[in-house]
């Protein structure tokens, strides 16, 4: 066989993959102009700001990041390296959710209240730097989850180009890794408060609490994608389902009971179903405030 004909067959192939993917998402961004998109790092927003960005130019894009306590800084650090290798304008505003009693009482609105301050925000950004069209990283696939912040979006007027251009978690990371985008293999992320049990305050102490002890995880080897959700004094690790044996297992255990503790968690579990995105959401609403 002639290994030419097949490594050309290979590269059509990923050519015309790549185009499926992208071409939806362009048509959707030639016509906005100029965009501000709010930006997280994450593999979404990073993908939209990218192909923002290659279609509009570096200079009609404004990346907003919003920066808090249920913000890492590791993820402000890589953030702010993605738009500077791309030429792009970035913005950061320092919110001050923790002063909000709405936010800090941790409803099933929570996202609601934090989202729809973020988005006031960015419209007065975007209207002093002269661009009217929002935008956002949501995808088709979070259509399917409880995300209050979606319909705060919807009453700035917030465009969603990957959910317009049809594309869900999957294409939008082989979009990434087509791109050569370094955040591809990123692992998913989500704001700390969500770690945090429904009707439960959200303290700054209960937000650094949950990010050391999702450190200690990494640290021990069990990630990239995992959670630690915080249930009063006790510590529910999800794990991705091929760790479960090994942080089980004596020498592991004994080391994340002892880490745990000594960040404040009375009790260490391990949830055996494993990670997963939005688990707080599974509580039926009359099991919330336990």
């Amino acid at each position: 066989m002639d290994t030419r004909s097949h490594d050309g067959a290979a590269s059509a192939a990923l050519i015309a993959t790549v185009a499926a993917l992208l071409d939806p998402l362009e048509a959707v961004l030639k016509p906005l102009g100029r965009v501000c998109v709010a930006f997280s790092g994450g593999v979404d927003s990073s993908v939209v700001l990218a192909v923002a960005a290659r279609v509009l130019g570096a200079g009609r894009v404004l990346a907003f990041t919003a920066v808090s306590e249920t913000y890492r800084d590791d993820e402000l650090a890589a953030a702010r390296a993605f738009t500077a290798s791309l030429g792009v304008r970035h913005l950061t505003w320092q919110t001050r959710e923790l002063d909000d009693q709405r936010f800090v009482a941790n409803t099933r609105e929570r996202c609601y209240y934090c989202k729809s301050t973020l988005l006031e925000a960015m419209e007065r950004a975007a209207a002093e730097a002269g661009v009217e069209a929002l935008i956002d990283g949501a995808n088709r696939d979070d259509l399917g989850d409880e995300r209050p912040g979606l319909r705060a979006s919807a009453e700035h007027g917030v465009r969603h180009p990957l959910v317009e251009a049809g594309l869900g978690k999957a294409a939008v990371r082989a979009l990434a890794r087509a791109l050569d985008l370094p955040v591809w293999s990123k692992p998913a992320e989500a704001c700390l408060a969500s770690r945090i049990a429904y009707d439960q305050p959200v303290t700054a102490d209960k937000l650094r609490q949950v990010a050391a002890a999702e450190d200690v995880l990494r640290d021990l080897g069990l990630g990239p994608e995992l959670r630690v959700r915080h249930h009063g004094d006790s510590a529910r690790l999800e794990l991705p389902v091929e760790a479960l044996e090994r942080a089980a297992g004596a020498e592991l255990r004994e080391a994340l009971v002892r880490r745990l503790r000594a960040l404040g968690f009375t009790y260490v579990t391990l949830d055996l179903q494993g990670f997963r995105s939005g688990s707080m959401n599974e509580a039926p609403r009359s099991a919330r405030r336990q």
